[in-house]
């Protein structure tokens, strides 16, 4: 008898999940088309590049932010944060509208921004796509149009996961003043968050090939750094290099690092993850818990900045 009803239970919960599979594969081909494109006669258009097979894809703003907003943030974080990820998102792809030349406007990844399709966050979230797509695209269409401004022109705007507690200057990353990229404090950027401070280990082959120096010895010195901490230059073995250098050259996650060198491995700590530049997604969903707007958000990590409509 009990096996008789175990039998029954599996063979229904076999039965739900052929129709919830159904579903998904059903679902894949009418996804939510947001109305602010449905209802426009000539929606602004984006041309990406996919640098895997070098495919330009034309899509409309309004969903091209959704997906960016969904690679880019997790669905998880609060609202009013996934609406400040929408502008900055938004502003940083007119921004490159404005001024690439080129046969597309923003690349697929980071070199730009990242994206995804529905079809991938269909298979990335599964049951929970529903709730996850539309949590995020109310986000972004009740920000539908807006970007950010300085002195009535589009602003470049950077943003990067979490910073060391401040964000970075853009002349000292890009080596481009911005009047509106300047550091600014993000508090919320701390050790509550997990990975906020990371060790990384190497063999001392490996950093001694990773930055080309002889390995008979390692001698670090004349470190110096920004006033958010970040490490702007610093001599290994007689040698030079930037903050962003050995960053990029040891795939480190920020430029707020400290090396210990042992017997046998280099053990390097960083404090933060990216660049430093623009609106840390970190600090803007603690802002975002504390109460504060997309628009508080925004103006605190875009010094002097205007919210505008795309015109």
């Amino acid at each position: 008898m009990k096996n008789k009803i175990l039998l029954s239970i599996v063979i229904v919960l076999s039965f739900t999940l052929v129709l919830v599979v159904r579903h998904q594969k059903k679902t894949n081909y009418y996804f939510p088309v947001p109305s602010s494109v449905k209802n426009e006669k000539d929606p602004i258009t984006i041309r990406l590049l996919n640098r895997e097979d070098n495919s330009i894809t034309n899509v409309y703003l309004e969903d091209y932010i959704i997906g960016v907003v969904a690679a880019e943030m997790p669905a998880s974080f609060a609202v009013e944060a996934l609406k400040a990820q929408a502008v900055a998102a938004r502003t940083y792809a007119m921004y490159k509208k404005e001024h690439r030349h080129e046969a597309y406007d923003l690349v697929i990844g980071v070199e730009d921004q990242a994206y995804k399709t529905n079809e991938q966050l269909l298979k990335q979230w599964n049951l929970n796509f529903f709730d996850k797509y539309l949590k995020i695209r109310d986000a972004v269409l009740a920000t539908k149009n807006e970007i950010l401004t300085y002195n009535n022109e589009t602003i470049n705007a950077f943003y990067f996961s979490m910073s060391n507690g401040k964000t970075e200057n853009s002349e000292l990353v890009f080596q481009e003043t911005l009047p509106y990229l300047k550091s600014v404090d993000s508090k919320w950027d701390n050790e509550s968050l997990n990975n906020y401070q990371v060790e990384k280990n190497f063999s001392r082959y490996d950093f001694c090939t990773k930055l080309a120096i002889n390995c008979e010895e390692i001698n670090i010195s004349n470190e110096t750094r920004s006033d958010a901490n970040r490490i702007l230059t610093i001599t290994i073995n007689n040698q030079e290099f930037k903050g962003t250098e050995i960053r990029s050259k040891l795939g480190l996650r920020s430029t707020d690092f400290s090396i210990a060198v042992n017997e046998n491995e280099i053990t390097i700590t960083t404090k933060g993850y990216g660049h430093g530049v623009g609106m840390s997604q970190y600090g803007a969903n603690g802002m975002a818990n504390e109460g504060q707007s997309y628009i508080q958000i925004l103006k605190h990590f875009y010094q002097n900045t205007e919210i505008s409509q795309i015109s």
